[in-house]
């Protein structure tokens, strides 16, 4: 199957130009066309379908056959009906028909015939051979054939491409992370709001609390922690002071920053990583899927059989109206109905199912891909774990109190603080936290204040340090080992309890991992935060391997290296860190919560954020293959059957398979595909 290349018939490969979802993001400036371009592809498809929906009513009417088996020829016949039936038709054959006649020239030049020969092929022959009956060659007319083959395609076509809609806008996403405007500093210390193109390497800007920062640079004045969880996958706010450098992009905590430009544009960072994630997506591999190879063979046995039909009748003595009419209805017969819904039906349908379940499928050809996935790598931050802190054990380092009371105290200190520790230790307290009085924060150290008539403080090992209080507790040692976040409880200034955070582990992380290596599938984990904390995650989840550390430039790198063992890889992650890994990995799979670059550069959605969807992702995968391979079966199987009957091989037996016989095989051929494609639901 097609890495990434979503298709399963090309009109828009062929005469559209439209090469791979990589190709529609193209620069950036251009990203949004690639995906206007496609829909008004969508939007194209839909009304030649309709339009010819509603020029097909009267060909059938005005059709000598279909009077004929409805007993209309007395009601409806009058002079001139056959010339009025080919005015519909013509029109239907050169508006509907052009894009398969068009897409039939684009798959001549690069000499890979497919789907679009066979189509283009059978409504060539059924048009010119039924205008030729019109106006003088003894024969029957193919126009109904010929309506309806073109309706049928159209449709299949129009349900595919409409189930790939929304195809790559990872550019523009990225883009949009970056603030549209920047607080400039004059050299009199006072503002101005300028567009972040003017800004220049040396110029200074302000960043207040809760801001972008614009553009990568250094921190010259203030102290802040900046949220660059996004970018670089680290769970944890990063503490910024003078002389630090920032990333354009990450989002600023609580204080105010003036921050010295060092790189714009296509220096940037953010620059970078889209540079990557188009790298990426347009390295993708493109092969023909299963309905293209069966066109081929099928545009291979029309030609020949066809041929063959013609030169035996004319051989065994029969006029050229018989094999003519003999050779159509092959020609005619050999290009199914089935085939043009055979892949699109059972898309339409898993693609519902999957949405029921909260899982967008954004790229068909990576996702049937999925069901020959043997490794998964997942991101840390915001996918394995929830991208927030969690107490994850407290320590009391005096046994006259219970670790409910130390968080409990600590709690009732930190109600007052929207730092990232604060809030992570009041949401563990289950019961009611006392009130505090005289609260004072300790500028990057901690809190203090009285609570129950005792002064309390939650502090950082290194306000310990400074003042010289020792903990030598082993469990202490563990947990600053792995590296958790361990802030210490202090009653009238002494050490009495160790609370140790972590981004929490997802529940369903947990279980995720062991249905998947139940299904032999290698479990590994990839992460720009630091060791220990990986070390962590990866023993508590039993992963297979971790890649801790990574910078969000080796990312996709590191997934290329796993398929060059001869992996099938899926990642999963929701950063923007993760977007040019997700781009690279066969199959690229994001947390619905995340960025929506991630989102973006995905192949398949989880909207509910929850790890367990990619079980289900890669089982639906498989059951959604099977159902396409007995669609096409089907639909090219029947053809071993017809062929010979339409072409007359039990002709002196009396048995002759006639056009209306052969379109019912059709009919037939195309219920039972759209059948079985419905029975995916089961």
């Amino acid at each position: 199957m097609d890495n990434h290349s979503h298709h399963t018939v090309s009109p828009h490969d062929s005469h559209l130009g439209h090469a791979s979802h990589g190709s529609e993001t193209g620069a950036s400036p251009h990203a949004s066309h690639g995906t206007s371009h496609h829909g008004d592809m969508v939007a194209d498809f839909r009304r030649r379908f309709w339009i010819c929906l509603v020029l097909t009513l009267p060909v059938l009417l005005f059709s000598p056959l279909i009077q004929k088996l409805l007993g209309l020829q007395a009601i409806i016949s009058f002079p001139g009906q056959r010339y009025l039936l080919f005015l519909l038709s013509s029109a239907i054959f050169f508006y509907g028909g052009y894009p398969f006649l068009s897409g039939f020239l684009g798959e001549l030049r690069r000499l890979r015939p497919g789907m679009m020969t066979l189509i283009a092929l059978a409504i060539t022959v059924a048009y010119g051979y039924s205008s030729a009956v019109v106006f003088g060659l003894p024969g029957k007319m193919f126009f109904w054939e010929l309506a309806t083959l073109i309706d049928i395609m159209l449709l299949g076509h129009w349900l595919e491409m409409k189930s790939v809609l929304g195809a790559s806008r990872a550019l523009e996403e990225l883009a949009s992370l970056m603030p549209s405007a920047a607080h400039r500093l004059r050299a009199d210390g006072t503002t101005e709001e300028v567009p972040l193109e003017e800004l220049r390497p040396g110029d200074r800007v302000l960043v207040k609390p809760g801001e972008k920062i614009p553009a990568d640079g250094v921190v010259i004045s203030g102290e802040s922690a900046v949220n660059e969880a996004m970018l670089t996958g680290e769970s944890r706010p990063v503490s910024k002071k003078p002389g630090d450098e920032v990333i354009g992009g990450a989002i600023n905590g609580e204080g105010s920053l003036v921050v010295e430009i060092r790189r714009t544009g296509e220096e940037s960072f953010l620059s970078q990583v889209i540079n990557l994630v188009r790298e990426a997506q347009e390295s993708k591999s493109r092969t023909q899927d299963l309905a293209n190879r069966a066109a081929l063979w099928l545009t291979l046995i029309a030609l020949s059989a066809g041929s063959l039909t013609l030169a035996v009748w004319l051989f065994l003595g029969q006029d050229l109206a018989f094999a003519l009419e003999r050779t159509v209805t092959v020609m005619v017969i050999t290009c199914p109905h089935a085939l043009g819904l055979a892949v699109p039906l059972v898309v339409a349908v898993s693609t519902g199912i999957a949405a029921k379940r909260g899982l967008l499928i954004r790229n068909r050809g990576a996702f049937e891909r999925a069901r020959l996935v043997n490794a998964v790598i997942f991101d840390k931050t915001g996918t394995l774990t929830r991208g927030e802190f969690g107490v994850t054990d407290v320590v009391a380092l005096e046994e006259s109190l219970s670790p409910d009371e130390i968080l409990r105290l600590a709690a009732a200190v930190e109600t007052n603080s929207e730092h990232p520790i604060a809030r992570g230790i009041v949401a563990s307290v289950k019961g009611e936290i006392p009130p505090v009085e005289e609260f004072r924060a300790l500028a990057g150290k901690g809190a203090l204040g009285r609570v129950e008539g005792r002064e309390v403080m939650v502090v950082s090992p290194g306000y310990l340090r400074e003042k010289g209080l020792e903990v030598a507790d082993e469990r202490v040692k563990r947990l600053l080992d792995q590296g958790k976040t361990v802030v210490f409880l202090l009653l009238e200034g002494k050490p009495v309890g160790a609370i140790a955070l972590a981004d929490v582990i997802r529940e369903e992380s947990r279980e995720a991992i062991t249905r998947l290596k139940a299904r032999g599938i290698k479990c590994l984990m990839l992460t720009g935060d630091n060791r220990q904390v990986a070390r962590w995650v990866a023993g508590e989840l039993g992963l297979d391997d971790f890649l801790a550390e990574v910078l969000p430039q080796d990312k996709a790198r590191k997934v290329k290296e796993i398929q060059t063992q001869g992996h099938i890889v899926a990642m999963t992650g929701d950063g923007v860190n993760d977007a040019p890994a997700l781009a690279q990995a066969d199959v690229g799979i994001a947390i619905g919560a995340g960025t929506d670059v991630a989102v973006e550069t995905a192949d398949v959605i989880l909207v509910r954020s929850n790890p367990l969807d990619v079980v289900v992702i890669l089982e639906l995968s498989r059951a959604t293959y099977r159902k396409m391979i007995q669609n096409l079966v089907w639909a090219t199987g029947y053809n071993a059957f017809a062929i010979p009957l339409a072409a007359g091989v039990l002709y002196k037996y009396g048995l002759l398979l006639s056009p209306a016989i052969g379109a019912l095989f059709m009919s037939l051929s195309t219920v039972i595909v759209a059948v079985n494609a419905k029975l995916l639901k089961i």
